[in-house]
Order: C-alpha cells, then sequence, then structure tokens
C-alpha cells in the first residue's frame, strides 16, 4: 500500500467510524425523533474534519499544513473573494431551479403563485402562538427568507467546514491524480456513503426504503459534490466550498415556501434530493469539466510579470549578426534565416 493509499484508509476509517460511533444514540433509542437528534447530526459534521487532522498532522506531517487542507493562504484576495461570491449563490440557485425543474416534469407540486404550503405552516405556527392572522403579507416573508439563507450561509459556515475540511480540502485534491472524473466520483460517493447512519433512519427521504434513500443520497452529493469541488480546486482555498455547504443547507428549506398545501413531496423525485434537481448541476459539472475548470486558476503575480517581461526582452534581443530575433509566441524563437 502507497503512503497516498494508506493516508486515504486511515482518514475513512476515522471518518467513518466516528459518524457511526456518534449515531450510535438514535439507533438505540428514537431514531430521528430522539431529542439527540440535532445534537448528534451536528456532532457528525465535524468527524471529516478530525480525520483529516489525525491523517495531517500525525500520518503525513507536512512542513505547510494549513495549505494541504485548503485552509492558507487566502490570496489572491481577489480570486478568493470572487468563488466565494459563487459559494454563496450557486448553490442556492441550483436548489431553486430544482423546483421549477421538478414542477415541469410533474414530480414536484408548485405553487409559486400564493404559497399555499408555506401560507399554511406559517398560519399554523401563528394558530398554536395565539395570534389570529399574519401581520406581514406572505410575499414579504418569502422574500425575507432569502435574507435567512444569506444570515444562515455563513451561520453554517463552521459546521460546514467540518465537512468540508475532510471532504473537499483534504480528500478531493488527493485522488485528484486519478483523473478528475474518477475523483469527483469516487470522492461523491464516499460522501453518500459517509451519511449512512442517520439516511438509513430515515432522513431526508422519509418513506423510501433504506437502500433507496442512500442510492439518491450518493447521487446527489456525487453531483453537488462535484460543484463543491469545482469552488475548492479553482479557488486553490477549502473556504468557497465551506460557504458553499453552508448556504446550501440553509436553503434547503425553499422546497416548503414554493410548494402546494395538501401535496406530499417525494424527495427521491423532487428537489435538489432527486433526481430531477440534479438535471441542472450535472449539466454545469459537464460543462466545467469540458471547459478544464477543475484546475487552480492562474492569477498573474508581479514576479510572473517580472518573468514574462524579461522572457520577451530577450526574444528582442538584438542576435549576434545585428539581426534581431522574431518572436512567434512567448517564450520561444524562430531560427534565423
Amino acid at each position: 500500500m502507497t503512503k497516498n493509499a494508506l493516508s486515504i484508509f486511515v482518514f475513512l476509517l476515522i471518518a467513518f467510524g466516528l459518524s457511526w460511533l456518534i449515531s450510535l444514540p438514535l439507533w438505540l433509542g428514537d431514531g430521528l425523533a430522539d431529542p439527540l437528534f440535532a445534537v448528534v447530526a451536528l456532532a457528525m459534521m465535524f468527524t471529516p474534519a478530525i480525520a483529516a487532522i489525525i491523517v495531517v498532522f500525525v500520518l503525513e506531517r507536512p512542513r505547510n499544513k494549513a495549505r494541504v487542507l485548503g485552509l492558507w493562504p487566502l490570496k489572491p484576495a481577489g480570486r478568493l473573494i470572487g468563488y466565494l461570491a459563487l459559494g454563496l449563490t450557486v448553490p442556492v440557485a441550483l436548489i431553486l431551479v430544482a423546483l421549477p425543474v421538478g414542477a415541469v416534469l410533474g414530480v414536484y407540486p408548485a405553487d409559486f403563485v400564493t404559497f399555499s404550503a408555506f401560507q399554511e405552516m406559517l398560519d399554523a405556527q401563528m394558530k398554536s402562538a395565539g395570534a389570529s392572522a399574519l401581520p406581514i403579507p406572505i410575499g414579504v416573508l418569502v422574500g425575507l427568507q432569502f435574507i435567512n439563507v444569506l444570515v444562515g450561509a455563513f451561520i453554517n459556515l463552521v459546521p460546514a467546514l467540518g465537512e468540508e475540511l475532510g471532504w473537499r480540502g483534504w480528500l478531493l485534491p488527493k485522488l485528484m491524480r486519478l483523473g478528475t472524473v474518477p475523483a469527483l466520483l469516487l470522492s461523491g460517493v464516499i460522501w453518500g456513503l459517509w451519511h449512512a447512519p442517520l439516511i438509513l433512519l430515515g432522513y431526508n427521504y422519509p418513506g423510501a426504503p433504506g437502500w433507496l434513500g442512500l442510492t439518491m443520497m450518493i447521487g446527489m452529493c456525487t453531483v453537488v459534490g462535484a460543484v463543491f469541488g469545482w469552488l475548492r480546486l479553482r479557488s486553490d482555498s477549502v473556504w468557497p466550498a465551506a460557504l458553499a455547504h453552508g448556504a446550501f443547507n440553509a436553503a434547503a428549506g425553499f422546497s416548503l415556501v414554493f410548494a402546494a398545501a395538501g401535496e406530499s413531496i417525494d424527495t427521491t423525485q423532487a428537489t435538489i434530493l432527486g433526481w430531477s434537481g440534479w438535471i441542472v448541476p450535472l449539466v454545469l459539472v459537464v460543462v466545467l469539466i469540458a471547459t478544464k475548470q477543475f484546475t487552480p486558476e492562474h492569477v498573474p503575480t508581479s514576479k510572473d510579470r517580472l518573468v514574462e517581461g524579461a522572457t520577451v526582452a530577450t526574444n528582442r534581443w538584438p542576435s549576434p549578426s545585428g539581426q534581431s530575433n522574431v518572436t512567434k509566441s512567448p517564450g520561444t524563437t524562430r531560427e534565423q534565416t
């Protein structure tokens, strides 16, 4: 076993082992209805980060540990800010576009006009609070959900980093030596399988058999994980992927905001969790692969410009015969005649 393979094996052993160990109280208790569910789900999110940190600090011990994990450097600042902005907006857009796609395909019960399911939910909450009617128009409340997602993305950043530090920060770059497509597929399958302790209890896919729920989760994680992977690899930083994960989790509730009242949502078919929601992100990933967007974006530095200037100057320097070299392209010259 190579050192790289050993590192990946130990990482997976720790990440998966801890996730099952932490979720054990749910399996021995009341499952998703257990009072500890929220605590367990939150704690699980940190297991990939724990695994990556142990492997990097104990097994690999590289000189620049923060860079190996994708935490550093935070520059070029312009590039990082640009990909952070993409991380904040692209996942939300993918979640939203999945809804009309599902509606057109007949698998998502949409109500984009009166927001009846959202209205029904709010009315029930007002009634339980002893109030008679909503003090704010429903359209305004729908608009406020976008602000909630923006705030929620940053609140979710820390637990999301708990996952992304492992999956995209450390693991994906390790797998890239297999090739872009194999690395994206393998990392997506691994990420999906890691959710098994909760998915097999009915999380995300209530009513679906465990094997089907886990299969759908693997599919979703493969497609969405590829988008997160693009943000991590292209920016050469884990932070855009972590913010994307936080925004993704914060925007998950949009499927209820735009649903029709009295209708059930089959998440194996509809929303970003179901097959109809994978269509647009899959097209995006194919385009990104075809245009070779899974390598770090090169931002010219002052050193690069100095080297380029020196190369051009060298190419234009008079030859011993008194004739100037004719440049064919930067860094190359045509033989003198």
